[in-house]
């Protein structure tokens, strides 16, 4: 295989970005006087679930609410994303380990970066602004986001999107996931995929996956990825 791109998830895989996530659907449960409220648990069981307007229609359906109705879930989504935006702004999320190390000794070394992600591209940029100071674009050639596919994770869509723009075989990049979900949707893509769990997913079956590593610091790396530049 000659390498070309490194194609990241968001959530979970470039930052711990979840709790940050159910705070922001709580705060906008809330604000909007409902009578919902996720905890840890709840939130770990509807992340089988990807997409935030999928979790709540998921919820409601489980509870066997006749309301709020997709129009509303629509709604509450476009202002817990908001939230989710204020909350990143704050200061509360750093990038897990190795993450910005990684990146930078890729486009030392001539890869070009992208994202494939079942979170909405606003999601993206606030994380960038957060943790590199910069726009999405400034970090990644490439972004393909889960409001710009017609399925979300485990299926393929979404990179297959990010090949369609990078314009490259999957056999030239490799993915980078943090759950079960997003392994099948880059296998099924067929793109070689290194796993490093998060918080959220630990506990997830990750058996098939190429490499499964605590994280992205050097020596976790696969020997492709053993950049000389990478500090």
């Amino acid at each position: 295989m000659i390498l070309k791109a490194l194609i990241f998830d968001v959530d979970g895989t470039l930052a711990e970005t979840e709790e940050a996530h159910r705070k922001a659907f709580n705060r906008t449960f809330n604000e909007a006087d409902f009578d919902w409220f996720w905890t840890v648990e709840d939130y770990a069981r509807l992340l089988k679930t990807t997409g935030g307007k999928e979790r709540m229609t998921r919820h409601r359906n489980d509870i066997r609410a006749e309301w709020p109705g997709d129009k509303e879930i629509a709604e509450l989504h476009r202002r817990k994303t908001d939230i989710y935006g204020d909350i990143v702004a704050s200061g509360e999320l750093k990038l897990r380990p190795g993450v910005s190390q990684l990146i930078k000794a890729a486009k030392g070394n001539g890869l070009r970066i992208a994202v494939a992600t079942t979170t909405n591209r606003p999601n993206v940029e606030a994380l960038c602004d957060a943790c590199w100071g910069r726009s999405a674009s400034e970090i990644f050639d490439v972004i393909a986001a889960g409001d710009e596919v017609n399925a979300k994770k485990p299926a393929p869509d979404v990179f297959e999107l990010a090949l369609q723009r990078l314009n490259l075989a999957p056999e030239e990049c490799i993915a980078f996931e943090d759950s079960r979900n997003g392994l099948n949707s880059a296998q099924a893509a067929g793109i070689p995929v290194i796993v490093t769990p998060s918080a959220y997913t630990a506990d997830e079956d990750f058996s098939g996956a190429e490499w499964v590593v605590p994280d992205l610091t050097l020596p976790n790396l696969p020997e492709l990825l053993q950049f000389k530049s990478i500090v």
